[in-house]
């Protein structure tokens, strides 16, 4: 009898156990909620005013089958993108998009729809993307600056890596003003070092900072595994703030230029120069009529170097690295001093920069 007294007891006391344990999971939300901290709270209120913003890149490529010659569509890649303005143009990296023929734009909704490459920088490792259709519940990102990052500073970033869309992490500056090789052949500066977990996939995202405004896009990792290691790049808003509005305008970037061309800095390296061998001098040109020579035959036709850039306007040049990222300080018409070399002797000219070609 008192056996089953005891079985009694316990049952009533494992009935009002559940019942509390019950009515404890009913309020936990609320609870979890009170407990977010500041910071916590930031994090998902920028989320909630930026999903939005965010797309899903697909490039495929057009293929020609050599025995049946028949078109078949290639998947070459996926990254991420972010919509720039009320336009429906999409900025997203230039290798996302490289070699592709078709872009398809997954948005938020998950409505798919084909995008048009309006124009590209692979030298910035900047594209842009045009979709058509109205952008009903989307909407641009908020434009931040990049100018006045510090290291430290709390940054989001939004992608879709491995194909996970709309995946959020975080991080802070880690660094600033880093340097990296690009994929246009010439390196990228002034970017941005995050611990933020970026992955194959997030390419082209979005890095925001706690105001929840774009300040840079992630672009790069280093990593031996290919995976995330806390070691990512973004390019920085303020360069895609040039370069975008260009792109928009023109279908590609106007960058100031000598108006000359080079010999490549693989073959200036093997001869051991130090400075941009000038390869030819258009005739006619202020240039050309201010003297500067680029190569020419000797005896025997033997390739004589004439004219060597070695400073613009005091600046050292050692490649056309160089070159390029210090004329991305000018404007087309500003007159600039370089400093050529020729035979071992030095001099200065003075040139007015012109628009690319």
């Amino acid at each position: 009898m008192k056996l089953i007294m005891v079985n009694k007891t316990k049952t009533a006391y494992l009935a009002m156990f559940i019942f509390l344990w019950s009515a404890w999971l009913t309020i936990l939300p609320a609870k979890v909620q009170a407990q977010l901290t500041e910071d916590e709270k930031n994090t998902i209120e920028v989320i909630k005013r930026t999903q939005n913003s965010v797309v899903y890149v697909t490039n495929i490529q057009l293929v020609v089958d050599f025995f049946s010659w028949t078109e078949e569509k290639i998947p070459r890649g996926t990254g991420s993108g972010f919509i720039w303005d009320d336009q429906g143009h999409i900025i997203t990296n230039y290798h996302v998009i490289e070699d592709g023929d078709i872009f398809n734009v997954t948005l938020p909704n998950q409505d798919q729809r084909q995008a048009k490459l309006v124009g590209k920088e692979p030298a910035k490792d900047i594209a842009v993307l045009k979709i058509e259709g109205g952008l009903k519940g989307l909407y641009p990102l908020k434009i931040g600056s990049s100018a006045n990052l510090q290291v430290g500073q709390k940054v989001i970033a939004i992608g879709n890596p491995f194909g996970f869309d709309h995946t959020v992490t975080a991080g802070i500056v880690s660094a600033l003003g880093r340097s990296m090789p690009g994929v246009g052949g010439v390196t990228i500066r002034d970017m941005i070092q995050t611990d933020a977990s970026i992955n194959p996939g997030n390419s082209g995202g979005p890095l925001l900072n706690s105001a929840g405004e774009l300040i840079g896009m992630n672009t790069m990792i280093i990593s031996p595994s290919g995976a995330s290691s806390g070691i990512g790049f973004a390019i920085p808003v303020d360069t895609i703030k040039k370069i975008a509005p260009q792109i928009i305008k023109y279908g590609r970037v106007i960058r100031p230029d000598l108006g000359l061309t080079y010999l490549p800095d693989s073959y200036t390296r093997r001869l051991g120069i130090q400075g941009v061998v000038i390869y030819e001098v258009p005739a006619g040109s202020e240039a050309y009529k201010k003297g500067v020579r680029g190569l020419t035959r000797g005896r025997f036709g033997r390739i004589l170097i004439q004219d060597i850039i070695k400073e613009v306007d005091g600046k050292k040049v050692n490649s056309f690295d160089d070159l390029y990222n210090l004329l991305d300080n000018y404007k087309i018409g500003d007159t600039i001093t370089l400093t050529l070399e020729r035979n071992g002797q030095k001099r200065k000219i003075q040139l007015t920069l012109v628009q690319s070609d």
